[in-house]
């Protein structure tokens, strides 16, 4: 655990992180009303840089739409969420990497159970780049919890309240010793992880549940999805089933917070002892493209 930096964006101002509240009569607290996205910031020095930053901006605007909350698209654009990003990270001048969390509320008071029209604020705020899963080798239990039907609360949407989903099944794999769930649809298939995309490799071919099987449509994801094309890696999006992690070749998971982390056992089954090959490429591709990438456009300074 790890507290936030101490200037918060809230509104549009910035504010002590002691004094960024929202009133617990808002949507965003009764009924987890909230969109989010986090996105990392490196630090070189004087040199500050986000990734993929558009993308993240266009992430919260797609979610709103598809939960109805009309106002954000109305009241900011991709300029204005830069500065504030830019301001809050000027104010904090972080010495090291870290991740910034962005979310619009809905913070209209005792509104009923509705949102078109109601008020919003935009946080923001900064925190230590730690990521949220081991680096050197997970082991993953698959959940009892089954994955939010995208025809009940959109997986593509990253709402606050539906990661109550990913509680449940990540605390369900850590009171069974485990790091991390591997989530299953309502027929068995694999999604995801409670907060990461998931790819396995066979034979040479790089696999990954598509992004009508309730996932996140993860930007790291499809990150992931680039650089194997360009290395000319085979890559299937499709239905995957559990037992296929089983006979795996290489399993490895990515996020903004997850990174790109090798899984080693899944349900108790050895996958492996070490990342393999194509994992190992394609983790060392992405960290380069996080910080540096020249030929994407992937890379904002700050």
């Amino acid at each position: 655990m790890a507290d936030p930096y101490p200037q918060v964006y809230l509104g549009d101002r910035l504010v002590p992180a002691a004094a960024a509240h929202v009133s617990v009569a808002s949507s965003a607290v009764l009924y987890g009303l909230s969109v989010y996205t986090v996105f990392p910031v490196f630090v070189a020095g004087a040199e500050r840089t986000a990734f993929r930053l558009p993308d993240h901006f266009r992430r919260m605007v797609e979610s709103c739409r598809i939960i109805g909350i009309d106002r954000f698209a109305q009241e900011w654009d991709y300029e204005r969420f830069r500065t504030a990003a830019m301001e809050l990270v000027a104010a904090n001048a972080p010495a090291e990497d870290v991740f910034v969390r962005a979310t619009v509320h809905v913070v209209q008071s005792i509104p009923g159970t509705r949102v078109r029209g109601c008020d919003i604020q935009v946080s923001m705020f900064v925190y230590p780049a730690t990521p949220i899963v081991p680096q050197d080798g997970m082991r993953l239990k698959s959940s009892p919890w089954r994955r939010i039907p995208d025809n009940a609360i959109p997986s593509r949407a990253k709402v606050n309240g539906a990661y109550v989903n990913s509680v449940l099944a990540k605390q369900d794999a850590i009171d069974s010793g485990y790091d991390d769930c591997v989530f299953l649809d309502g027929n068995g298939h694999v999604c995801e992880l409670s907060a990461a995309n998931l790819f396995l490799v066979r034979g040479g071919t790089l696999i990954t549940p598509d992004v009508s099987c309730d996932i996140l449509d993860g930007i790291n994801r499809r990150s992931i999805l680039t650089l194997a094309a360009e290395d000319g890696i085979p890559v299937q999006e499709r239905t995957v089933d559990l037992t296929e992690l089983y006979i795996a070749d290489e399993v490895f998971v990515t996020g903004t917070s997850a990174g790109c982390a090798p899984v080693f056992e899944v349900d108790g089954r050895v996958i492996a002892d070490a990342a393999g090959p194509i994992t190992q490429s394609l983790r060392k591709r992405h960290a380069a493209a996080l910080r540096t990438d020249q030929v994407h456009g992937w890379v904002t300074p700050l």
